[in-house]
């Protein structure tokens, strides 16, 4: 199948890697020029495990190409997807601009029927404005439909590969038939292809990653009151995720979620609800607490130094919104580090992926560290704050021989209080009573 992905950012590139490995003949487009060039020479933008060797594979294969001629790769397509950005506007709704100006060009270059398929996150709504904006300049008979993104960053070629499920908005028999032609390699474990109405597939996206930012802080609220009782968030995790009806997943306490979905998507959630005459009470609660959430590490730093950070050197221990990606966007730890810088702190950091992209909204205010010691050398507390692998089993002696106090926070709980305590560290978690040497 003759496919064009308008849009080479993290969903774009993904899908299109992707599909040109199930065969398919894929042209990725996009306006950037200095992007499209580095990818040719199989450089790529972002970092996401397991997808340059698809990309490398597939351009030497001949089945995925770049290129800037958007209009191009929309006439020699049968099937175009669109996913570019819809970054959050001022009031929060999802910015559009970028999607019907694609809906602008594929009217422009209609030269024989299509189907449309909308990739990007978009408010319900979003497919029937697509469709007026194409048919402004075609006559040309096409079909729109919605296939929203469930990619998590540091999986997303797997989740994409080996989904639980994929869903479908769709405006005829015809296009459903099209898009199960697409996906069928992907569907061959038993997994369902769900087929729906586009309004409510524009709104299954939303409705997911709300649910999702709403356990999260759910369990970070639990996180707080286990502290101010002196229960083990752990124990009540465990206990509760065995419960059938709410299962384990996305019930582990941290410093606030981040990234470029959950914040954007409750956010648009919101605004949406807005514009109908309704408010989501349980959302706005849910965005109220994600915001307290990203202050507690700092808040858990200052009371260990009685309010007094200047000039104290914490180390800070990943960047990355989550582990395996570069992405910092509302990322936690950048919240931790303003704070910090703002007390007065010098702050020395380490990330293995996310230090260029962290430089870029930081500058020369911290210490860059090429390895995750050197940045705990000398200092007076080392938090962490992205559950990176290369964090989760480290030379504790070391750490304790490098630090001039033996405080670690941990914003991931990455490590057994009553072994922290035992090593000599003063240990803050969250939602776990502190650990001391003296214990």
């Amino acid at each position: 199948m003759k496919v064009a992905v308008i849009g080479t950012g993290y969903v774009g590139l993904v899908v299109g890697a992707c599909l040109a490995e199930t065969g398919n003949d894929v042209l990725c487009a996009d306006v950037d020029g200095a992007k499209i060039a580095g990818l040719k020479e199989n450089r790529l933008p972002i970092y996401e495990p397991g997808l340059e060797p698809l990309v490398v594979r597939n351009q030497r294969e001949g089945r995925l190409q770049f290129t800037t001629e958007v209009g191009r790769s929309v006439e020699r397509s049968d099937v175009i997807v669109i996913a570019v950005g819809t970054p959050p506007d001022e009031d929060g709704s999802a910015d559009l601009q970028h999607v019907l100006a694609v809906a602008r060009t594929i009217g422009e270059h209609m030269n024989q029927p299509k189907i449309v398929i909308t990739k990007s996150t978009v408010p319900v709504g979003t497919a029937a404005r697509i469709r007026a904006e194409i048919e402004k300049h075609t006559r040309v008979p096409f079909h729109v439909c919605s296939n929203p993104e469930f990619l998590k960053e540091g999986a997303a070629v797997d989740d994409f590969m080996k989904p639980d499920r994929v869903i479908v908005g769709v405006d005829s028999d015809d296009a459903g038939r099209v898009l199960a032609e697409l996906y069928a390699p992907f569907m061959r474990t038993g997994n369902p292809i769900i087929f729906m109405d586009t309004p409510s597939a524009e709104m299954t996206k939303y409705a997911a990653n709300a649910m999702l930012a709403t356990r999260i802080s759910f369990m970070n609220q639990m996180a707080r009151l286990c502290e101010a009782v002196g229960a083990d968030v752990t124990l009540v995790r465990k206990g509760i995720g065995s419960d059938r009806r709410i299962g384990p997943a996305f019930l582990f306490p941290g410093p606030g979620y981040g990234g470029s979905c959950f914040p954007k998507d409750v956010k648009a959630l919101l605004r949406t609800a807005e514009t109908n005459g309704m408010r989501l009470d349980i959302l706005e609660s849910v965005e109220a607490a994600n915001e307290r959430q990203k202050r507690l590490l700092f808040e858990k730093v200052e009371r260990h130094f009685d309010g007094k950070l200047a000039g104290t050197a914490i180390a800070v221990w990943g960047l990355a919104f989550k582990a395996e990606t570069d992405d910092v966007r509302e990322s936690p730890a950048l919240v931790l580090v303003e704070a910090l810088l703002s007390a007065g702190a010098t702050v020395r950091v380490h990330d293995p992926a996310a230090v260029e992209s962290a430089r870029r909204q930081l500058g020369d205010r911290v210490t860059y560290a090429a390895h995750a010691y050197e940045a705990v050398d000398g200092a007076a507390a080392l938090v962490i704050v992205t559950e990176w692998l290369e964090y989760r089993n480290p030379d504790f002696d070391r750490i304790r021989r490098l630090l001039v106090r033996p405080l670690i926070v941990d914003g991931r709980n990455l490590y057994d209080p009553v072994r922290l305590a035992r090593l000599g560290f003063t240990y803050d978690s969250i939602g776990r009573p502190v650990a001391c040497a003296s214990s």
